[in-house]
């Protein structure tokens, strides 16, 4: 497999140039998911180094996700499940627990779909549903929609500055395509929403990242950014950020909001977890609303099943993010959107979120009960947690040893726009276990990684 003269680059050790060789095999598929390599003291033999060179070199393809080692199996090329990546759905196999993807914690959509799916034909909006709609969506799901947004972001929310989205990824979507043109620049937070990267690299977009605090996006790093980079719009995710829990206080919002708009950039406000949080700072398109693009969304507060959203837009903007979402999909599926119109008229939106909202503040507290000895990031509203790893943990090596152990979670890399700064840190989607008793097994799964496998990544002298 290994031929010694080939490791003759002076300026690398020859450790990294093992590691880059069967790096190298993995990229070009001579090596596929799942392939046991050869033993450790074989490849030392073959290439004419000591066993320690070849054991270093295993740990760095196991830093870089590439190789993982399983008791009994040897070392494998890691398969997608170990590696940190974009989910949409998470993985149900006996006996995994997978925490890497937003899932509901409750079963109240379904109790309210249940009840209602029958009701339907009586509805007098009922005949509508085999028609063509306009984009922005049928009339009546906007106002029913304008109604509960406005209580949401403390301001107005007319409906015809309103638009329904297959959900706030669909909204986002158009937005981007209606307000930017390639090469423009997008600001975002240096850890934020894995979403907004995909859709600009297929935009052809160029999103920079913006340094961060304890108390989310630093508004003097962002005034440079600016100044520099001209950008077209500062995507945002003020309330119980993804992937940090962070809720931008009132001021810093102020600070950012004033920001952009002395260097005319538009802010994007993905505010999709609003709904879960009590007593959250009022929304930029409340106070801004003239510069402000609102994204909200049925998918984290109700259930990501639904595929429901919407796009508050300032009224200049509305024709140009409709004539997006023509092109994208003609127009929303009206069934989707009179079941969230009904869900929201009968009130049975605010008492899911209600019960959304009790099971969060029940599983975060399990969080901290069995990892409170660990950094975290947390909000009791939130469904989801940051975990700040101890050394000597890298973010994709604890993935993979926590995949070991029947648990997925979401590397820090997933959210780093910048892979120069990836955190050493992972997300973990407390609603994504089916009860409090999965959710327990899984963090007690979880710290006994922390607590007996640190040595697994401890550099070899």
């Amino acid at each position: 497999m290994f031929d010694k003269t080939a490791f003759a680059d002076a300026d690398t050790p020859i450790y990294r140039q093992i590691a880059n060789a069967i790096a190298a095999k993995i990229a070009c598929g001579e090596l596929s998911a799942g392939e046991r390599l050869p033993p450790q003291r074989d490849i030392a033999r073959q290439a004419g180094v000591n066993l320690t060179t070849v054991t270093r070199a295993f740990a760095d393809l196991q830093e870089r996700g590439l190789v993982t080692s399983r008791p009994g199996r040897g070392s494998l090329v890691a398969s997608g499940r170990e590696a940190a990546h974009f989910k949409s759905a998470p993985l149900d196999e006996q006996g995994y627990i997978d925490l890497s993807v937003n899932r509901p914690a409750t079963t109240g959509y379904l109790e309210a779909l249940a009840a209602l799916l029958p009701r339907l034909p009586e509805d007098p909006r009922y005949a509508a549903l085999q028609d063509f709609h306009e984009p922005e969506g049928p009339d009546w799901a906007r106002e029913a929609v304008a109604g509960w947004l406005a209580a949401q972001i403390e301001g107005e929310a007319p409906a015809q500055r309103l638009l329904v989205t297959n959900g706030a990824q669909h909204g986002l979507s158009c937005v981007l395509a209606a307000i930017a043109r390639p090469g423009d620049v997008i600001l975002a937070d240096a850890l934020t929403y894995q979403g907004i990267g995909a859709l600009c690299r297929s935009l052809d977009l160029v999103l920079k990242p913006v340094d961060m605090d304890d108390e989310g996006m630093r508004p003097e790093t962002l005034a440079g950014a600016c100044a520099e980079l001209a950008p077209r719009a500062v995507f945002l995710v003020p309330t119980l950020h993804n992937p940090t829990t962070v809720t931008l206080a009132e001021e810093r919002r102020r600070a950012l909001a004033g920001i952009a708009r002395n260097h005319g950039a538009l802010l994007i406000e993905d505010d999709v977890y609003r709904p879960l949080k009590d007593g959250a700072p009022r929304a930029f398109v409340a106070s801004d609303p003239d510069i402000t693009i609102h994204l909200s969304g049925f998918s984290k507060s109700i259930a990501p099943g639904l595929r429901f959203g919407a796009v508050l837009a300032p009224a200049s903007l509305v024709g140009d993010i409709a004539a997006m979402l023509r092109i994208n999909c003609w127009s929303t599926g009206p069934l989707t959107a009179l079941i969230a119109a009904r869900l929201i008229e009968d009130g049975q939106v605010g008492r899911i979120l209600e019960g959304q909202k009790r099971e969060f503040e029940a599983r975060q507290m399990l969080v901290r009960e069995l990892l409170g000895d660990v950094d975290l990031s947390q909000d009791p509203q939130a469904p989801h947690a940051w975990v700040h790893l101890p050394e000597p943990w890298h973010a994709n090596a604890f993935v993979r040893a926590a995949a070991q152990a029947g648990v997925g979670v979401l590397s820090g890399e997933a959210f780093a726009i910048s892979r120069n700064a990836v955190p050493h840190a992972v997300r973990l989607n407390v609603g994504a276990a089916r009860s409090r008793a999965q959710l327990r097994e899984a963090l007690t799964r979880l710290r006994e990684v922390l607590r007996d496998d640190r040595h697994l990544l401890e550099p070899v002298i």
